[in-house]
């Protein structure tokens, strides 16, 4: 639908730009987000974060206030009654969605939270169950909240949709943009809100000295073209449907291999030292890394023992398998 744009030069501007307009808009100032989330290295966007290396230290001190926080789906490491079969995936008739029942009871305490901040998909990466952010979107109409998405890692069809939360059927009231908006080389970044959330024409919420760059605008504009023309985000959901089969064959042969889990081109492989305990393998993962690295193969590691992988979107299934590149992860391994 219709809607306005406020440009910024990065991610973490834009992310404070959607916590100015969400305060704005409702009249409110407090923020509902996630541990171990990632929204930039701004004071707001530190605040609404979940990670404890921009949040913590005498240098960082006092974050915003009304910063509340709960803890993120994740399946795989689910303690709430989120059962997953061999294959990582939840068993939908046994899961309660106790994940979206946090945050349903913190907007129900609260009363007066301004907006839900999130990335529809844990760059972990870790994906929601079906059902989550539907429930998270009734939770925001019932309590006046607004739900912010923060695609900056997920957007332009790196999960093989346009938009990350296409998948799960909940529209935000405000997204942003970042890094690959400018084709990840210029900086450019959005935040993007629905029509009816134009209340701060005699606000400066920009106001940065490059947001309106006429270079970096048409970078975004080609990066948009080529995207489209090239059909890249039809072409991630394949070559990466591709990927998590293959994965997933790995994960059926090698016991170091707890859970594979991904869309399109944002795929993950936790390493554990025992399935059943689910222990992390964090120094086996760095080990994997490295040894990757020196094979010419080059990823990185997330929450200590998930390799991440996000290959570009340009990537064929004929690369992906030259040289066996993913068997090469498990020779790493």
């Amino acid at each position: 639908q219709a809607g306005r744009v406020l440009f910024t030069t990065g991610g973490t501007d834009a992310v404070e730009v959607a916590i100015k307009l969400a305060r704005a808009a409702t009249g409110r100032f407090k923020t509902l987000s996630f541990w171990d989330s990632f929204h930039g290295a701004g004071f707001g966007a530190s605040s609404v974060g979940g990670e404890s290396l921009f949040r913590h230290g005498s240098a960082v001190g006092p974050l915003l206030p009304g910063s509340e926080h709960v803890a993120p789906f994740g399946c795989y490491r689910c303690a709430y009654g989120h059962p997953v079969d061999t294959n990582g995936q939840p068993r939908l008739e046994q899961c309660r969605l106790s994940c979206a029942a946090m945050v349903k009871y913190v907007l129900e305490r609260e009363g007066d939270v301004a907006a839900v901040i999130a990335e529809p998909a844990r760059a972990v990466p870790y994906i929601p169950p079906p059902g989550y952010w539907q429930a998270v979107r009734e939770a925001c109409n019932a309590h006046g909240a607004l739900l912010v998405f923060d695609e900056i890692p997920t957007g332009l069809g790196k999960t093989g949709r346009f938009f990350a939360a296409e998948h799960d059927g909940a529209a935000p009231d405000i997204l942003v943009l970042g890094k690959a908006l400018g084709g990840g080389v210029l900086p450019i970044a959005a935040c993007v809100a629905r029509e009816d959330l134009n209340v701060a024409g005699a606000y400066a919420f920009g106001h940065y000295t490059h947001e309106k760059n006429p270079v970096t605008a048409r970078a975004a504009l080609a990066t948009l073209e080529v995207i489209d023309r090239e059909g890249l985000v039809d072409n991630a959901a394949r070559v990466g449907a591709h990927a998590l089969d293959r994965l997933h064959d790995l994960q059926r042969r090698h016991a170091v291999i707890g859970d594979v889990r991904g869309r399109g081109l944002l795929l993950g492989i936790e390493l554990v030292a025992d399935r059943g305990a689910k222990t992390p393998a964090s120094d086996f993962a760095e080990q994997t890394l490295y040894r990757a690295l020196s094979r010419g193969l080059s990823f990185k590691t997330t929450m200590g023992n998930v390799l991440t992988l996000t290959p570009p979107l340009i990537t064929t299934i004929t690369q992906m398998d030259a040289d066996d590149q993913l068997d090469q992860v498990y020779e790493a391994i």
